[in-house]
């Protein structure tokens, strides 16, 4: 496997990081992170050009023939802005979701205005546990029936035009996509510590019928699955761009901060502390990639995902708990962005599974459990 990037990854490397540098400037990020809508149509229309939330999507459908590896790459970038809005879950998890189980109609249907950046999704999965297993879906969904029940941290949901929603039926999970603007809908905001936009969605007597279905009845986890293997991916590389940020945050402090009558860098104990940075922050960087190498190319990857999320969440949280360290009382001040990566960093460690829940995945695909 060779991760070097390709000539077209460059660019958009280069691409992302002029625009995210100065679109979404720290600044943008603690007004959105204080304010209740937390997100910008503006901006999320300026990505749409381009062409970013149809980067996975097929070229016949009006997308960017990209590649996951092209995801994860732009992904980083992100994190390292730490750009708000529901481009995760939108444009890589659901979009991955339609494109593997949705039937031809619908992807006809709702690919290319998502391709557009017209339409957004928000995932409706988790519950009381917050965990993305089926066994923790309890609302009841059954197709030609009502759904029934709610769903909790659902991201972005108020900038959502639909909802992928798990529900347990009599012959095992499905999964429906239905408009947000459906009757029987409800949104409450959640507070949250990091910024990020979480919301309690109640679904009274909400009619679905087979239109509304991805996949199989009954099957809906075996379609689900691969797609959050997905977001585990993209929100892994998120915090690589953020733990990215934070190294280079603290190399250029090392070389100004002037203590004992010279730079502090000069110092050995700073010089091992961001050694062990650039080791946490490539090592993450390297399992994420290979990881998804894997499930690009066909492989069971189901381990090594859990092994590189899990690995990605205690590494770039040790990664800006070091940071703050390093660059001590400023970097708990307001103006400095460190504060925003390091709740960036523990909310993605969380979403698509925290990392005892990967250890678990990763304890059975070697056989220990």
């Amino acid at each position: 496997m060779d991760f070097r990037l390709g000539d077209s990854q460059q660019l958009l490397v280069s691409i992302a990081r002029d625009f995210l540098t100065k679109q979404v400037p720290p600044t943008l990020v603690q007004e959105l992170a204080l304010d209740p809508g937390g997100f910008r149509d503006e901006l999320w229309n300026e990505m749409a050009s381009l062409g970013w939330p149809g980067l996975l999507v097929p070229g016949g459908l009006g997308g960017g023939d990209g590649t996951l590896l092209g995801v994860m790459v732009l992904v980083e970038e992100m994190g390292r802005a730490c750009l708000p809005g529901p481009y995760i879950h939108s444009a890589v998890v659901a979009t991955s979701l339609l494109l593997a189980a949705a039937s031809p109609g619908q992807r006809e249907r709702l690919l290319p205005p998502m391709a557009l950046g017209e339409r957004r999704c928000a995932l409706a999965i988790t519950e009381e546990s917050a965990a993305f297993e089926p066994e923790a879906i309890a609302l009841r969904g059954e197709v030609g029936g009502r759904l029934e029940g709610r769903k909790l941290f659902v991201k972005d949901a108020h900038v959502a035009d639909h909802l992928v929603v798990a529900a347990r039926g009599g012959g095992g999970i499905n999964v429906f996509i239905v408009e947000r603007a459906r009757r029987g809908i409800a949104l409450m905001p959640l507070s949250t510590m990091s910024g990020e936009k979480l919301f309690e969605v109640t679904l009274s007597d909400v009619a679905v019928d087979a239109t509304d279905l991805i996949g199989v009845e009954g099957r809906g986890w075996d379609a689900l699955a691969p797609a959050l293997r997905i977001g585990a991916l993209a929100r892994g590389a998120e915090m690589v761009g953020a733990a990215q940020r934070v190294l280079d945050l603290c190399l250029d402090y090392g070389k100004v901060r002037v203590q004992s009558g010279r730079p502090i860098g000069s110092f050995q104990a700073i010089q091992h502390a961001c050694a062990d940075l650039v080791r946490d922050v490539d090592s993450a960087r390297a399992l994420l990639r290979a990881a998804a190498w894997k499930h690009e190319n066909g492989r069971d990857a189901a381990g090594d995902v859990a092994m590189a999320k899990a690995y990605a969440g205690e590494a770039c949280l040790a990664v800006a708990r070091k940071g703050h360290q390093i660059l001590g009382a400023i970097s708990f001040c307001e103006e400095h962005p460190l504060h925003l990566l390091h709740k960036r960093i523990h909310a993605a460690s969380l979403d698509f599974g925290d990392a005892a829940a990967h250890y678990e995945t990763v304890a059975s695909a070697i056989g220990l459990v």
